[in-house]
């Protein structure tokens, strides 16, 4: 095993490189490396003002396991009896109830009237005799469109399901308040919509409670094999780390210059509101539209800089016979079934965090907006523009900068092991989100873990594609 270390070692030392570029080198001018040190103190005080700040942003965990709960308590009655205790567990509408009391009592903000008209049809059902007040009281909070559904419950009203359906299109035909709302309004039960979805509900419970189960047992099992070969020694030794031939100042530059200060920043900044107000009027009639194209634009806007500086900054003397990233898409399968194989093997860890944290931090903030964009969202335009970015473009450009470019560069001066954890790190703190810190770096391990173990950049995107995909998809289904 000795003689294995000693051979990447050597194999870490004979890739090419410039002269070492630390700050006071003679290889690289004075006003640059001061620049540098600018660029990287600028950045490190806006990521600190971005992971402080993201505490006082709404958290996403909270509105997931809400909408969990709908879906159970919707489910319930539909599913037969041994499934149901299975999947939805003991009284999944009373446990939705105690939810949204908490929400509605203990929220920094006013609830929305839909939670509160949710909580009140579900006392209702439960105890009809005190549940007409909350539904009175209710009444002087909405907007005159939707008093009528309410107007309809206090009368106790038995209309057609046609007429429900027209009384719960200001409320946006939301699926649990349409179906207490049917069941309190006197609806045939097959009309209601529990009974019309029954075939969706059951997919969508399968896929975001026993599909998740079974991937992270798969997971486990495979992370336990894989520490046993590290431990083992039956690991094979990984192949030499190719990387851009780039000193610590041009990454620096690259990574906080370009990336940070200019793509973060500056040109968010400069193009914000003329992008906003050209998209309002060519979409004047979809604001969602206008949402999921402005989340697009903008995060394309974020690599031009940095892919340009880097382009000029590779020499063509030298380059590798894959080229300076190391992408080797080819043969396709290969890093597909690589990038399919860390994927599960992540999952264990990242759940397990994730976990711990909602355990231990009563009230978490700070989750990626795109996350209750795309759980509220309805525009399937808008949710393309999503998938998009979160899919495509974040793997590919955040791939390059983290694993093919940073990655390799630590790793020459500071050994594979601390550059996955390094670049893991840089990769987290800059997603700005103090709770997901942990989460987030577990995952940049891992990417980092395939990137060197695999010798080829791609498997880490096509890896960070499936991770963001999978995400999108349960989103998807909960939303649905």
């Amino acid at each position: 095993m000795q003689d294995r270390h000693c051979g990447e070692a050597q194999r870490l030392k004979s890739l090419p490189s410039r002269p070492s570029t630390s700050s006071g080198s003679p290889g690289e001018p004075t006003w640059k490396v001061l620049l540098a040190l600018l660029c990287l103190a600028l950045t490190a005080l806006l990521w600190f003002q971005g992971l402080a700040g993201s505490l006082d942003l709404p958290s996403v965990s909270n509105d997931l396991e809400l909408r969990q709960l709908e879906l159970a308590a919707l489910a319930e009655g539909t599913l037969p009896r041994p499934m149901a205790e299975l999947l939805l567990g003991e009284d999944p509408r009373e446990r939705l109830a105690t939810s949204l009391e908490t929400r509605i009592s203990g929220g920094p903000t006013p609830a929305p009237a839909v939670e509160r008209l949710e909580l009140a049809l579900l006392r209702r059902g439960a105890s009809p005799a005190e549940g007409d007040q909350p539904i009175r009281d209710l009444v002087p909070m909405v907007a005159a469109a939707r008093r009528p559904l309410l107007d309809a419950l206090l009368g106790q009203q038995r209309i057609s399901v046609e007429r429900q359906q027209e009384l719960l299109q200001a409320w946006h035909h939301h699926p649990l308040v349409a179906q207490l709302s049917c069941e309190q309004l006197g609806g045939p039960e097959p009309s209601c919509p529990a009974a019309r979805r029954g075939p969706l509900l059951l997919l969508q419970l399968l896929g975001i409670q026993v599909l998740p189960t079974l991937l992270l047992l798969l997971g486990a099992v495979l992370l336990i094999r894989e520490l046993w070969l590290h431990f083992s020694g039956r690991r094979a030794s990984p192949p030499p780390l190719v990387g851009p031939p780039l000193s610590l100042v041009d990454i620096t530059l690259l990574i906080a210059g370009g990336f940070v200060l200019i793509g973060e920043v500056f040109l968010p900044q400069l193009l914000h509101l003329p992008l906003q107000q050209l998209l309002q009027r060519l979409f004047a009639e979809h604001p969602a539209r206008v949402q999921g194209l402005q989340v697009l634009i903008l995060y394309a806007s974020l690599s031009p800089a940095p892919l340009l500086f880097l382009r000029h900054l590779l020499p063509l003397e030298g380059r590798p016979a894959d080229g300076w990233l190391q992408w080797r898409w080819r043969p396709l399968l290969r890093p597909l079934r690589e990038a399919v194989v860390m994927v599960l093997m992540v999952m264990p860890p990242v759940a397990l965090s994730g976990w711990l944290i909602d355990t231990l931090w009563s009230n978490p903030g700070g989750s990626n907006p795109m996350l209750d964009l795309v759980l509220t969202g309805s525009d399937p335009f808008a949710l393309a523009c999503f998938a998009l970015t979160a899919i495509v473009l974040a793997p590919l450009f955040e791939e390059t900068l983290f694993r093919g470019v940073l990655l390799p560069a630590l790793g020459r001066r500071l050994g594979a092991a601390v550059a996955v954890v390094l670049s893991a790190a840089l990769f987290a703190a800059a997603h700005l989100s103090l709770t997901e810190l942990v989460p987030l770096f577990l995952l940049g391990c891992g990417l980092g873990l395939l990137r060197l173990r695999s010798g080829r950049l791609a498997a880490s995107v096509l890896m960070h594609a499936l991770w963001n995909g999978i995400t999108f998809a349960n989103l998807l289904l909960l939303a649905a």
